[in-house]
């Protein structure tokens, strides 16, 4: 039987549009701007003034917090401004704007890392400097996961490729053409650990890149098949799926023994060790009904999105939606000239986006919400709730273990914005909680 978890449904997927088209990398945009806030965790500061001439792989930006990462120029060029501007989480935030100069001069300090000769702990410190994040939508920084409390045992090490999203295809795409890399960098991360085996965890929808997996025999790396099914890419779910241990709630996967890394983290950390390139691009999915020549793009972060579109052969129909990430998860964005960032995996471009959600409409009870939610959560309770801003009841109900997949609201009948108030009702809670600790 192939490994999945309770909860979830399959949806449509709508990958066949990309899902057979080798990356493309591209170049040639004429500023890129780098948001400082790239990742769960510290803000950064930026290390550049206007003026200033940066290389591909100098730090723009860093901070001396635990949890945080640096921010890397994927360019050279000249730093024009450093100010407030969009960010794909729909926000503001500072950005260092960078002009191109086309020439893009490595920095001096990239250079191969030999791994053998360093300390577990160096290693960790060397993937923090590369800027590595998780990349599959999160962007917790990686050397976080990769340095457990004391007295945590880590048993399973995980790399998340089920990729159930739909249109996503980068993920497929970069085990297709680069699966041995892929490979390395989990084997880097198994070693930090002393485990014998690791695990890629992938849908069965992508049977061409199990094949090739598989062909690459590694006796250290176990290929798990798993149900084609939303949201099997879950973290606590794919932990669920391959190692049968279920986080508890409020727990953390390392509670449980595992870690689990994205796709690109995992090709990302081995390109550290190879070349010594920190993270400073990443592949992007680029895909919808508006778009003219849907495809995989290896993108510079910090490319607007309205170059990535026009490298795509640009719009064919104005959209009406334009999503930084897939229609489940996604951030629907009112600018295209918002910069890619680390966790940016797609940009969908859809000419039909109908307005499903009628506030006025009454639950009919018909239990499809519960039926299907990932996390044995109520979400219409849970919605009612934060719409009356009922904090304590929605506590009760557990609304901080939603991991906002979206189900509920996709096939509610009553067409209830169920997910978004969900959210809205979190970020209360959070905040909450912030004020009280000062």
């Amino acid at each position: 039987m192939l490994k999945t978890f309770k909860g979830g449904m399959h949806i449509p997927d709508h990958k066949e549009n990309t899902n057979k088209i080798p990356i493309r990398k591209i170049d040639g945009a004429p500023v890129h701007i780098f948001p400082l806030r790239q990742h769960i965790g510290a803000e950064l500061e930026a290390k550049v003034n206007v003026g200033d001439i940066v290389k591909v792989g100098d730090v723009l930006a860093d901070s001396n917090a635990f949890v945080s990462v640096p921010v890397h120029s994927s360019i050279s060029g000249k730093v024009i401004d450093i100010k407030p501007y969009f960010h794909p989480s729909g926000t503001k935030t500072t950005a260092v704007f960078v002009e191109n100069d086309f020439k893009y001069e490595l920095s001096e300090n990239i250079k191969p890392l030999d791994i053998n000769s360093m300390s577990k702990k160096e290693i960790v410190m060397a993937i923090r400097n590369s800027g590595a994040v998780g990349m599959g939508g999160a962007g917790f920084p990686t050397h976080v996961k990769l340095s457990p409390p004391e007295g945590k045992k880590v048993t399973h090490l995980i790399v998340n490729a089920a990729e159930c999203e739909p249109y996503l295809t980068s993920d497929h795409r970069r085990l297709l053409e680069q699966g041995e890399k892929v490979v390395k960098g989990l084997k880097i991360c198994l070693g930090l650990f002393d485990l014998k085996k690791g695990y890629i965890a992938i849908e069965v929808n992508k049977s061409n890149a199990i094949k090739k997996l598989k062909s690459l025999g590694d006796e250290r790396v176990e290929i798990v098949p798993l149900k084609t099914k939303y949201p099997q890419g879950s973290e606590k779910h794919l932990i669920k799926a391959v190692s049968g241990r279920e986080v508890p709630s409020g727990g953390l996967p390392v509670d449980v023994g595992a870690i689990v890394m994205n796709v690109d983290t995992a090709y990302q950390i081995a390109e550290t060790f190879d070349t010594g390139l920190p993270l400073i691009s990443r592949i992007i999915t680029v895909a919808g009904d508006a778009v003219k020549n849907p495809c995989n793009l290896e993108v510079r972060l910090g490319t607007p999105f309205k170059f990535v579109i026009e490298n795509a052969g640009g719009f064919i129909a104005p959209p009406k939606k334009l999503l930084n990430g897939g229609p489940m998860m996604g951030i629907a964005q009112y600018s295209d000239e918002t910069p890619t960032i680390k966790t940016t995996s797609a940009i969908l471009a859809l000419t039909e986006a109908a307005e499903i959600y009628n506030p006025d409409t009454p639950c009919i009870r018909c239990g499809r919400c519960t039926m299907h939610c990932p996390m044995r959560l109520m979400p219409l309770y849970l919605s009612k709730y934060a719409k009356e801003d009922n904090l304590e009841m929605c506590e009760k109900y557990h609304i901080l273990d939603c991991i906002e997949c979206g189900l509920c609201s996709y096939q509610c009948p009553a067409q209830q914005g169920l997910v978004q108030n969900i959210r809205v009702g979190k970020q209360k809670i959070l905040e909450k909680r912030r004020s009280k600790n000062g």
